[in-house]
């Protein structure tokens, strides 16, 4: 498995974005997280969209990689600007792979039955370092070249890339509550979607992220969590993940439009302190896009993201349900992610654990499991050490029974919120504790 160390995205192309916004081509020195002091008159960039990625399964098409196939990808961002630049990544590959085209677009909304059709008068062409076809070496990175693209707040953009040979094992997020689409041949420049014949519902492949321009922007908002954050339970394609929500909160709460970028790093299955192919209780096999260990994301999926400022954490109840892992441990592990984003100068913000009586088979839930969840809370509860608690279980448990979701919060499989649910947690964050 490729590793990661902290992205710092050349000064150059910053530079080049200024440029095109017609701004002084200046460049501060920037901070721990690639980021410098915001300043109301300057253009900068800003995370708009994030997702982590992992290496694909062992079985199946995340594994046997795509071959002269197009990839349709819709992606929801948070914040806007007149320009954009995207970042693919084959941080997880066995190999080098072949970009043969690249294209961003809006979508069609004269057809909004059909998600795979984009606006064709909006179709652009991405570019990295001036070339349109590109290799991502094995375990690598690519930064586009600032693209002159007004992104609106709040708005959906599609991303269409040709792989024309074949790639191998994809680097790829495993649970997008979104659908998205595959095709035979070049179809990056293609309106119509009916050259896309696979349509899942579950990925974005080698896609990891979209950065606006934006004046004086204040930084941005990582959310570190697992299918809680990332929309397990939610409605496919309506965009409500909790992240999303608060992000919605943030646009509606800020008209200055001084609002902070909202990236959800979350990763379904993910744990503090085991791999995602680590087997669990209730026969759970384990697979690879539950993603390495919490603490092993910090580089790729926090530190490296543009402009973060504020990170928060919601992880533990997977380590709970799936591996019985003691409070000592969770709390722990907790408490040194807590350090690490302190010593970068980030506000580290925790949230409780969220109850799950009545998921799974038998042995996922026990009496001893709902102990050490609620053993965790207690201590973040009267933990002194991070900047902020979001106590989500407050939010979200059944007072009546209080190791149960709410029932009109429960998705149905009494683990993750429903729309409802996601709602009630965005609502519940303070904004004052963001410090953005």
């Amino acid at each position: 498995m490729a590793t990661a160390t902290p992205k710092r995205w050349p000064v150059i192309a910053a530079a080049a974005a200024l440029l095109i916004a017609g701004a002084p081509a200046v460049v501060a020195s920037a901070g721990p997280s690639g980021t410098a002091a915001s300043r109301p008159d300057r253009a900068e960039w800003a995370g708009s969209w994030a997702a982590a990625v992992t290496r694909g399964n062992s079985v199946g098409l995340t594994n046997t990689g795509l071959n002269d196939q197009s990839v349709r990808m819709i992606v929801h961002v948070s914040v806007g600007g007149p320009a954009l630049r995207v970042r693919l990544s084959n941080l997880y590959g066995e190999q080098a792979v072949s970009v043969g085209r690249a294209t961003v677009a809006r979508p069609n909304t004269a057809t909004p039955d059909d998600l795979s059709d984009i606006d064709a008068a909006s179709v652009r062409p991405l570019t990295f370092t001036g070339a349109t076809t590109v290799t991502m070496n094995r375990g690598a990175e690519l930064l586009s070249d600032p693209l002159a693209f007004p992104v609106a707040d709040d708005s959906d953009l599609v991303v269409t890339v040709h792989f024309p040979t074949p790639t191998g094992p994809t680097t790829f997020h495993g649970q997008s509550q979104q659908a998205n689409f595959i095709g035979a041949g070049d179809l990056t420049g293609t309106a119509e979607g009916t050259g896309f014949t696979i349509r899942p519902t579950c990925c974005w492949f080698f896609l990891s992220g979209v950065d606006v321009q934006r004046k004086g922007s204040p930084g941005a908002l990582v959310v570190l969590s697992d299918s809680i954050g990332d929309g397990n339970g939610s409605t496919v394609n309506a965009n409500r993940r909790w992240p999303d929500l608060l992000s919605d909160r943030l646009l509606a709460d800020r008209p200055d439009k001084r609002t902070p970028g909202v990236l959800n790093l979350s990763l379904a299955g993910n744990r503090l302190n085991h791999e995602g192919t680590e087997p669990g209780d209730g026969n759970y096999p384990g697979y690879h896009q539950l993603g390495p260990n919490a603490a092993a994301r910090l580089n790729e999926d926090v530190f490296g993201q543009t402009g973060v400022r504020t990170v928060v954490t919601h992880l533990g109840i997977n380590d709970i349900w799936m591996s019985n892992d003691t409070p000592e441990a969770i709390i722990g592990t907790l408490r040194q992610i807590n350090q690490q984003l302190q010593q970068r100068g980030l506000t580290s913000l925790v949230a409780t654990l969220t109850p799950y009586e009545g998921h799974g088979a038998p042995g996922v839930w026990t009496p001893q499991k709902e102990a050490t969840r609620q053993a965790v809370n207690a201590y973040l509860r009267g933990s002194r050490e991070f900047d902020g608690l979001l106590d989500f279980d407050r939010v979200l448990r059944d007072p009546a029974r209080p190791s149960q979701l709410l029932p009109a919060y429960d998705s149905g499989d009494h683990i993750h919120p429903n729309d409802a649910g996601n709602q009630a947690l965005a609502n519940a964050v303070p904004l004052r504790l963001l410090d953005l």
